[in-house]
């Protein structure tokens, strides 16, 4: 077998787990809600406006959906026994790990995709234009962000022996990097660890920057602005390089690969017996 094999027989296990397709349907039934009163609440309606605020929804249920769907993904094999079938038919460590991944990222990417042609279905009824290359942006700039939790979950869930650890790993991740990014905590925590306590005199953009780097929701709600020029921030001549949407979406982009190289390298070490 392979990876592709591994990622088909997962298919058809994680296609059935309620509690996905339950978050999905939630973050539809709000993106639909987002749409219908962007365009009852101002005078000129504007899709613009109602995605810019779905992000901030997205921000919070995208990573719910892709933990919930991958965090038990091996540590739940692992303390079935089932991972040692897996790996005896045979395949390789780096095959279930790649094949689990592929399998919940396909999953969570359709479930995206689905409530974006579903929100636009109804947009194209309830706004004068579609603006389809934003709404293709946003979500695109989605899918990156909910691939990157799912690499988390996946690298916590190779790295774990144990339902109960993988589930404790990944509601910490979702607490540090989301709860307390969205609300303010981890840029305040940042300041006072680089500031009050090493004296290193760090400025706002580069907190800004520190914060986009432990932090995969800062970095998406970062890069929002590549889709939404005419945003506050997009609009200012004085955004340094390394808080551009761009350099955002690169991180996005490592907190894909490094969370699963770290998680394999730990799988690969185990002991399985």
């Amino acid at each position: 077998m392979s990876t592709l094999d591994v990622a088909r027989k997962d298919f058809l296990d994680v296609r059935r787990s309620k509690i996905v397709w339950f978050v999905a349907g939630l973050y539809a039934f709000f993106m639909i809600l987002m749409i219908y009163f962007g365009q009852t609440n101002v005078p000129n309606p504007d899709i613009k406006t109602a995605l810019r605020n779905l992000t901030g929804i997205g921000a919070m249920f995208i990573p719910l959906i892709a933990l919930v769907s991958a965090y038990l993904a091996i540590a739940g094999e692992r303390e079935s026994g089932g991972v040692k079938y897996l790996l005896s038919i045979p395949n390789s460590r780096r095959d279930v790990v790649f094949g689990k991944y592929l399998t919940r990222a396909a999953v969570v990417t359709i479930s995206i995709l689905a409530a974006f042609l579903l929100s636009a279905g109804f947009a194209v009824r309830w706004y004068p234009s579609l603006e389809i290359e934003t709404f293709v942006g946003v979500a695109v700039l989605t899918v990156l962000y909910a691939l990157t939790y799912i690499a988390v979950a996946i690298g916590i869930s190779a790295a774990t022996a144990s339902r109960s650890r993988a589930m404790g790993g990944a509601i910490g991740f979702f607490f540090v990097t989301n709860v307390l990014n969205l609300f303010g905590p981890l840029r305040l925590a940042i300041n006072y660890v680089l500031n009050d306590l090493a004296g290193l005199d760090i400025a706002g953009n580069q907190i800004m920057f520190v914060q986009s780097v432990l932090s995969p929701t800062a970095s998406y709600v970062n890069a929002t602005d590549l889709v939404f020029p005419d945003s506050f921030r997009a609009v200012q001549s004085d955004v340094p390089w390394f808080l551009e949407g761009e350099m955002m979406v690169a991180i996005l982009l490592g907190w894909i690969v490094v969370p699963i190289v770290l998680g394999l390298w730990r799988f690969e070490r185990a002991d399985l017996s």
